[in-house]
């Protein structure tokens, strides 16, 4: 498998976006192809010592994206950015999937007027793994639509459950729309016209409404949303996350030595939750519903997190998802 990386893509980029995919290609079987300026992406590989053996190649883009810009605009005018050219080798064969940490807007504008959307799907999605009590739930859209209809809503929900099956390995898995309560009665006009479809829908295994509650327990193997709601609870999460962990090391700084003690031996299982909560274990997020394997990772990620991504991105070329959301759609 070859995998086209915008090095320029994310706040920490190019150095640890490079670092990553150096960390990838010693211990996943893969090839991969760094787009974006060429001279520093070299001087950053000659820091990581011999690489000549890595199946590591560079692609030169003289221009980069940036968060504030405009994505669709941006993707238009700028050719010759890394995004751009990273998805084209996608479309034109050269590689088998793009992985970027860069604008989402930009990567989402670039993979549906490169890709292009899969035939009969009226929106793409972000599938974004959610780490909860009983492993992770998928949680789409996470931000590549804010304004989707219900129809479209059923369609990311079919698209949800095939890369949970194929990817997570859950059989028949659990899907729910997020809502206010449990009732169908409940929600906005979208919400409940949605409801309606899926009830209806044979296809997957809808399971009723998902409250916020429910997504961090893991009642729900699926749940899906419209994106504007998706991405404000993935950053809640996120913020949450990050804020209970600073405020225990903040409560164990303060306390006596005796409470120190406690938190040295408490260290390693306070060392797997983290590890259990923590993101950069997915790594990245499927864009689903284009024609071509995209992937997304968060803006703020590290090297860790980009060779987490590459795996994953592995993981969804291999269970071959482009192929059966086609058959399903």
């Amino acid at each position: 498998m070859r995998i086209a990386v915008d090095a320029m893509g994310g706040d920490n980029a190019p150095e640890e976006i490079v670092k990553g995919a150096v960390e990838a290609a010693k211990n996943h079987s893969c090839e991969i192809v760094l787009v974006g300026d060429e001279k520093q992406i070299h001087e950053i590989l000659k820091g990581e010592g011999d690489v000549s053996d890595l199946p590591i190649s560079v692609r030169h883009a003289a221009e980069v994206i940036t968060m504030r810009e405009h994505p669709a605009d941006a993707v238009r005018t700028k050719k010759d950015s890394s995004i751009v050219v990273a998805t084209h080798m996608v479309k034109d064969g050269e590689c088998d999937a793009v992985l970027s940490a860069g604008s989402t807007g930009a990567a989402v504008a670039a993979a549906q007027l490169i890709l292009k959307r899969i035939h009969g799907v009226g929106r793409p999605a972000i599938a974004t793994p959610i780490p909860t009590a009983n492993g992770a739930t998928l949680l789409l859209d996470s931000g590549a639509n804010v304004d989707s209809r219900p129809e479209n809503l059923v369609q990311i929900a079919v698209m949800g459950a095939i890369y949970c099956e194929y990817v997570f390995g859950r059989v028949n898995p659990k899907v729910g729309l997020l809502n206010i309560g449990e009732e169908e009665t409940k929600g906005n006009e979208q919400v409940k016209e949605t409801y309606a479809l899926l009830k209806n829908n044979s296809t997957i295994n809808f399971a009723g409404n998902a409250e916020g509650r429910d997504i961090p327990e893991g009642k729900f193997d699926v749940v899906i949303c419209d994106g504007f709601i998706g991405n404000v609870v993935l950053k809640f999460a996120e913020g949450l996350a990050m804020t209970i962990f600073k405020l225990i090391k903040e409560e164990i700084d303060a306390a006596g030595v005796s409470a120190k003690l406690g938190a040295l031996l408490l260290m390693p299982t306070l060392k797997n939750l983290s590890k259990r909560l923590e993101v950069s274990e997915y790594g990245g997020a499927p864009l689903l519903g284009v024609d071509g394997y995209c992937i997304i990772s968060h803006g703020s990620s590290d090297a860790k997190t980009i060779c987490s991504a590459i795996k994953r991105s592995q993981e969804y070329f291999k269970s071959n998802i482009l192929e059966r959301i086609k058959t399903s759609i």
